[in-house]
């Protein structure tokens, strides 16, 4: 009798079909949707307190993300936390997912002897949620808890305007200008300055206007006359 040796296939297949629940390979074919944001609306009447943004425009990319409320136990060899996953794509049934990279994102834990984990799947039509493993097997729990969501993301394309509220001391209001490109502040593009209340009712800056109805320590209350002239990159 003669032994043929298993291919490195064979030997991936079995694995596959013993070990976890099946085998699959991560999609990366999504495209996020590019928004405009521009907020408050004109001539909307609104209050600000200290710390808050005025008012901010800019350009981000809105993504498909599925968000866990809480920890889901995928098996004995994977736990994916709580928080935001972002779609990086899909086929005909499933779609991939990756945790997402700023403070509300999720992250996935796997035992010591566990395969490393390279994405996260879901399946269009069901709550099975599943871990991808580098050898593209997957390991996977039915009715996890997971919604579907849209979540704002800042990418090398986004570009962010805002003004900050930071109060009042005697006569004059305190107003910060920030701007965000590249999903990081552009420090010599931000300055503080000080409005006199009874001079400038009326404030006007980078091409936004705005008309200070009543300020305070607290709170500013203002109209959105116009917003920000779109700035260069």
């Amino acid at each position: 009798m003669i032994l043929l040796k298993p291919s490195w296939r064979s030997t991936l297949a079995i694995a596959c079909a013993v070990v976890l629940s099946g085998c699959a390979s991560p999609d990366y074919n999504y495209t996020p949707i590019a928004t405009s944001i521009s907020e408050p609306a004109i001539n909307s009447v609104n209050i600000a307190y200290v710390g808050d943004e005025m008012l901010r425009q800019g350009v981000y990319s809105e993504h498909d993300a599925i968000y866990l409320p809480y920890k889901v136990e995928v098996s004995w060899a994977y736990d994916l936390h709580a928080g935001y996953y972002i779609k990086m794509g899909e086929d005909k049934d499933t779609e991939t997912y990756m945790p997402s990279k700023d403070n509300e994102g999720g992250m996935v834990d796997k035992a010591a002897i566990a395969d490393p984990w390279r994405a996260v799947m879901t399946y269009k039509d069901t709550q099975e949620l599943c871990v991808i493993t580098a050898f593209n097997a997957t390991s996977c729990k039915n009715n996890a808890n997971f919604e579907r969501r849209k979540k704002p993301i800042l990418t090398h394309n986004s570009f962010q305007q805002t003004l900050i509220y930071s109060g009042k001391i005697g006569k004059k209001v305190n107003i910060g200008y920030r701007e965000f490109s590249n999903s990081h502040a552009r420090p010599a593009y931000n300055n503080d300055v000080e409005y006199d209340l009874i001079l400038q009712m009326l404030l006007a800056t980078k091409g936004l206007e705005l008309r200070i109805i009543e300020a305070t320590n607290q709170y500013i209350k203002y109209k959105v006359i116009q917003n920000f002239n779109k700035a260069a990159l």
